[in-house]
């Protein structure tokens, strides 16, 4: 994958509305969905589903198929895969288990006049 390619999908993702679309998507599986089905589940409005559609159709996350008069909506699960694949290669140095989140420590907090938390944190995080 190039480095413009990257920018288009990221862009197309960073944004609330379409990142929520994409993640619907995803799960759909080759299933998809039509534009209806998209704004009931979203409770948005047309004109505003057309529009982060055309973003992500732009990046190639997800693919149209017209079938007769009615439009069903896949993930396109291979630039999916680059994208990963990209982030992993570039930001990773090709090492996916550089790219692990930071193991969770159990931390226990006293609380003056009150009782011991322990919460999880993010190893070297700081409050």
């Amino acid at each position: 994958m190039e480095i413009q390619t990257a920018v288009t999908s990221l862009g197309a993702l960073a944004q609330k509305s379409r990142l929520a679309i994409f993640r619907f998507m995803v799960e759909r599986g080759q299933a998809g969905a039509t534009p209806g089905e998209l704004v009931q589940h979203f409770d948005i409005s047309p004109s505003a589903l057309s529009f982060h559609l055309k973003a992500l159709l732009h990046a190639g996350l997800i693919n149209a198929e017209q079938v007769s008069r009615s439009i069903t909506y896949r993930t396109n699960y291979d630039a999916m895969q680059g994208l990963i694949d990209y982030l992993t290669e570039n930001c990773c140095g090709g090492d996916p288990s550089k790219c692990a989140p930071a193991k969770k420590k159990a931390v226990t907090t006293v609380r003056p006049g009150g009782p011991r938390l322990s919460h999880s944190r993010s190893s070297g995080a700081k409050k």
